[in-house]
């Protein structure tokens, strides 16, 4: 394992991969993308999963990690990497981030060309062990593994069908439902009981799927919610939910998978599968806003870049007079960038971020409510007394963390506060992946602007238009290529009442 991570090459220090000096250099910070603490779940949506996939690699599992590293940013919960050895599938999974989760023994121990792996934030089932994935199933001396990145909509109804017919629940997760489906339908052939299963399923989910004969299977759902990519490293096929993914482990972009399809990967090659299309594609237009990292390249576009676009239209959709603009770091910092130069005042960081808060800092009493902000984000005190800023985020979903540093710039003295927000309002719950499911949580649900920059204490506050937002991203059939259900209320997948992170618990 020593030789093979050297081999590698890999630049990023990790402490658990420091082994007596021998492995690694000391002295870089770990890098944490978008990583979400205790203070974010207030007012930063989280989604649900990142999946990894590499077939035929002799360091499937290292390479693994890496992957999984790259997407922290899309799940904090739990992480696990499964891998295929002697026809048997071997898993390690556990509670936390995935250098907590991982060290170089857990990494040896999983021995395997081929493997699988998966970052969890839960949108269905509760964040327990139990739940964690990629999920094992053994089925006639055989072992199935999936990782799942989405939310079944029509998952109860499927629960319900399965168990009268017999089958036994190990976890109350949607991801479960694809292996009993199946396993059932194996009985009609391998691919065969890939088609039959998938098209029983309704809403937004991405696979891997592992199988112990080491073949490795990619699957997107009919409408292209939720992105995955195929990648090529050195002879062997990478999935990956992003691209970014693919430039750690310093692998190829071959290209997206499409909504429908489905890869199979195994010693011989790649073979693809296409069920039959949607009738409009819906891939969700908040991976562009928030959540996927902007050095991932999406349905042929690079998100950085995009989100600069956000900003610039922001700027032409609502000018205002100010000293300069700054982020709300990290999520506005990239649309800042693009109102900074389409209007042409300053930019500031006018925020810094404490990079090392640990994920599950807890807030010492309710007379502190305030310091998790606090300790997270501290002010430039100097720079922003006396002034008038326009502040940039991306989202604000119920409002409790924008209210606290709103009022604290405030107490510092600034002048006018300014907020442009690069998305619309978020209005009408998720039921593709996403945690938030009631109207209720959302603060700009029934309110008109005015009363939002009120409630907000803000001086003025605007959203980017739908309008604006979706031409801003360059794509000429935007209209009918994104899913923007969370604005405006038009769902392209049916659900019922029934539909909820907790819909699988039971009684």
């Amino acid at each position: 394992m020593e030789k093979a991570c050297k081999e590698i090459d890999f630049k990023i220090p990790l402490a658990p991969f420091v082994k007596g000096g021998k492995w690694f250099e000391r002295g870089a910070p770990m890098l944490k993308y978008g990583t979400l603490t205790a203070m974010d779940v207030s007012d930063k949506p989280r989604e649900s999963c990142g999946i990894f996939g590499i077939c035929c690699h002799r360091d499937a599992a290292a390479l693994t990690y890496f992957g999984l590293y790259a997407l922290q940013h899309r799940g904090q919960e739990s992480a696990g990497i499964a891998v295929v050895r002697n026809e048997g599938i071997y898993a390690h999974r556990g509670m936390g981030l995935v250098p907590e989760v991982f060290d170089v023994n857990h990494l040896e121990e999983l021995e395997g060309s081929c493997a699988i792996g998966h970052v969890r934030y839960s949108t269905t089932g509760s964040s327990i062990l139990t739940n964690a994935q990629p999920f094992i199933v053994r089925h006639r001396q055989k072992a199935y593994a999936v990782g799942h990145n989405g939310n079944i909509t029509n998952a109860h109804i499927l629960k319900e069908e399965l168990e009268q017919a017999g089958s036994i629940f190990q976890s109350t997760m949607d991801s479960e439902i694809m292996l009993h489906l199946f396993v059932k339908n194996l009985k009609h052939g391998f691919e065969e009981a890939l088609v039959r299963s998938v098209a029983r399923l309704e809403g937004a989910f991405s696979f891997v799927m592992l199988t112990s004969r080491g073949e490795v299977i990619g699957i997107r759902d009919p409408h292209g919610f939720r992105p995955l990519c195929l990648g090529k490293i050195n002879g062997s096929y990478v999935l990956a939910s992003e691209s970014c993914a693919l430039d750690l482990v310093e692998a190829e972009f071959v290209r997206e998978i499409e909504p429908g399809e489905i890869i199979i990967i195994t010693h011989d090659g790649i073979r693809s599968i296409r069920t039959p299309a949607a009738h409009r594609r819906a891939f969700c237009i908040f991976e562009f806003i928030y959540f996927a990292r902007p050095d991932s390249t999406i349905d042929g576009r690079n998100v950085y870049l995009i989100r600069k676009a956000f900003g610039r239209r922001l700027a032409q959709e609502a000018p205002v007079a100010a000293d300069f603009v700054m982020p709300f770091p990290d999520s506005g910092t990239y649309a800042a960038v693009g109102y900074s130069q389409e209007s042409g005042i300053p930019y500031e960081i006018g925020m810094i971020r404490n990079h090392y808060v640990g994920r599950t800092f807890i807030q010492p009493t309710q007379s502190m409510r305030d310091f998790g902000v606090r300790v997270k984000l501290n002010p430039v005190k100097e720079l922003l007394k006396g002034k008038e800023i326009i502040i940039i985020d991306d989202s604000i979903i119920r409002g409790t963390t924008v209210k606290t540093r709103v009022k604290a710039l405030r107490s510092l003295g600034v002048k006018r506060v300014h907020m442009r927000i690069s998305g619309p309002p978020h209005r009408y719950p998720c039921h593709y992946g996403i945690d938030f499911s009631t109207r209720g949580e959302l603060i700009a649900a029934g309110k008109t602007q005015d009363e939002l920059c009120r409630t907000l204490g803000l001086d003025t506050l605007h959203y980017l238009s739908i309008e604006g937002l979706l031409e801003a991203t360059g794509v000429s059939d935007a209209e009918t290529r994104f899913c923007k259900a969370c604005f405006d209320g038009c769902y392209p997948v049916r659900f019922d009442d029934e539909v909820s992170k907790g819909c699988l618990e039971g009684p």
